[in-house]
């Protein structure tokens, strides 16, 4: 199929790759544009402009894909499908219109839950014990199109969202593949969202990892820290300063304190009460400092009962 590819992160790429190892004609890249990055402003690539840069494809980067210069060059290349991955822009009905098969988004989520931005790190937050991923025709609305195919897999019980993020952008690549192949036969019938079942999963900032000991349980920052690992991580305060948490436990203990409040100290182990239940941290870094196991950082500050995280 000839086929107009439109995606920007590293998630993306895995698709981008399979459509080109699998005897499709991607005629074109559309990527967001390039974006200033670091104290000296350098301009930086995204993702799936590298690739297609190494793969020798057209890259377009509008700052608006509905402007009508753009749209008359997407006519002009009359694609059979357009495949969407991740891209950031909204397509009008105009656009979706274009390609004979249509515009088909390659989702990180079974939908119609998590519909939105942060897919994979909301499941991993809200304690779903599975998620996937769906191929969607797109309509007018946020992810609110027809039901192609999906795949499932189980959430493990240490997933991250990183480790969540490079399971699911491999499982794109393959359900990608599988998608076109019935979508250009003809012998698929889609799906309709049922759209009571949807949930929004809502863009990540760096607040979203606040901890807030007296409002949520340790089943549920345990939970918080793995989703946002590796970005935009979870944080409390200790001191003055901003303590990352990169992995904790929960366990039951029988203990008493106010949230927030350090329990126990042990030589490799600091426990903090939190609304319900005792976090045990594992693995920590202080403003300013590397990433390091508790024991390690245990042999650098002084922690004690009675100390409080939270500010």
């Amino acid at each position: 199929m000839k086929i107009v590819f439109m995606g920007t992160p590293d998630f993306a790429v895995p698709v981008l790759e399979a459509l080109c190892e699998n005897g499709h004609e991607v005629a074109a890249v559309v990527t967001q544009p390039d974006k200033p990055k670091g104290r000296g402003g350098k301009m930086q690539f995204s993702p799936v402009k590298q690739c297609a840069g190494e793969k020798g494809i057209r890259v377009y980067q509008p700052e608006r894909v509905r402007n009508e210069e753009f749209k008359a060059v997407l006519k002009d290349i009359c694609p059979d499908v357009i495949v969407v991955v991740a891209f950031g822009q909204i397509l009008s009905k105009d656009i979706l219109d274009i390609p004979k098969f249509g515009c088909i988004n390659v989702h990180a989520s079974l939908l119609p839950k998590y519909r939105g931005a942060a897919p994979i790190q909301w499941a991993i937050i809200d304690g779903e014990k599975e998620t996937g991923v769906t191929t969607m025709q797109m309509d007018e609305g946020l992810d609110t199109g027809d039901i192609l195919l999906k795949k499932v897999i189980s959430i493990d019980e240490k997933e991250t969202g990183g480790s969540l993020f490079d399971k699911l952008s491999q499982m794109g690549r393959d359900l990608i593949i599988e998608t076109l192949e019935v979508v250009e036969k003809g012998t698929l019938t889609p799906e309709k969202q049922n759209d009571e079942m949807s949930n929004y999963a809502k863009m990540l900032d760096k607040k979203t990892g606040k901890i807030d000991f007296s409002e949520k349980t340790a089943v549920e920052i345990e939970r918080l820290i793995r989703g946002l690992n590796p970005w935009p991580s979870a944080y409390t305060k200790f001191g003055d300063k901003t303590l990352k948490i990169w992995d904790a436990d929960v366990i039951d203990e029988n203990a008493k304190g106010t949230p927030g409040e350090i329990v126990n100290v042990t030589k490799d182990e600091i426990h903090v009460m939190t609304k319900q239940g005792v976090l045990v941290l594992n693995e920590l870094q202080l403003e300013g400092k590397k990433r390091m196991d508790t024991l390690s950082f245990l042999r650098g500050y002084q922690v004690k009962i009675g100390d409080k995280l939270g500010g």
